[in-house]
């Protein structure tokens, strides 16, 4: 979900602005992650922002994700999975996001979970380490986190998901 249909990175630039009144940088090196751009003794900063209640209900929508999630209803049975587990506060946010961006998606098709053990054919995800045993077809969708990583085929947004699944 996040970071491919939901955008934390600009909540995250957000917060820290206001908060710090420094601006974050936008160019994020490839490999790296949103805190190893901010000064070290508050590096952690991010951790705090995301175990804050309302931290996911008004993430902005990555672009093109709601139109083509809807396309590929016509074709697949879609399942949203994140796991939020690791960020218990962020179970009900992410609910009335779906809610509200996704009504399409019915609650059954809404997985919660700590690891993503799910068994589908294919899974779209920012993190290859929830590609681990998976046994189907993988979609790595680009962010700054995972722009070394070459294992894998890449997405780069929702127009070139859809090329490839349509």
């Amino acid at each position: 979900m996040d970071e491919v249909l939901a955008d934390p990175i600009v909540k995250f630039i957000e917060l820290y602005n206001r908060d710090y009144g420094v601006p974050l940088d936008l160019k994020i090196e490839p490999g790296n992650e949103m805190f190893q751009h901010v000064p070290e003794q508050i590096n952690n900063k991010w951790f705090d922002y995301i175990n804050e209640k309302g931290f996911f209900r008004n993430l902005p929508l990555i672009e093109g994700s709601v139109d083509a999630v809807k396309k590929l209803q016509e074709k697949y049975e879609v399942y949203i999975v994140s796991a939020a587990m690791e960020f218990p506060n962020s179970l009900e946010d992410k609910y009335h996001w779906l809610a509200e961006h996704f009504p399409f998606i019915g609650w059954k098709n809404i997985i919660f979970c700590g690891e993503k053990i799910v068994n589908t054919d294919i899974m779209i995800d920012d993190r290859a380490k929830n590609f681990i045993d998976f046994k189907g077809r993988t979609l790595l969708f680009t962010s700054p986190h995972n722009l070394l990583l070459t294992d894998y085929e890449r997405v780069d947004n929702w127009r070139q998901v859809l090329d490839k699944l349509m």
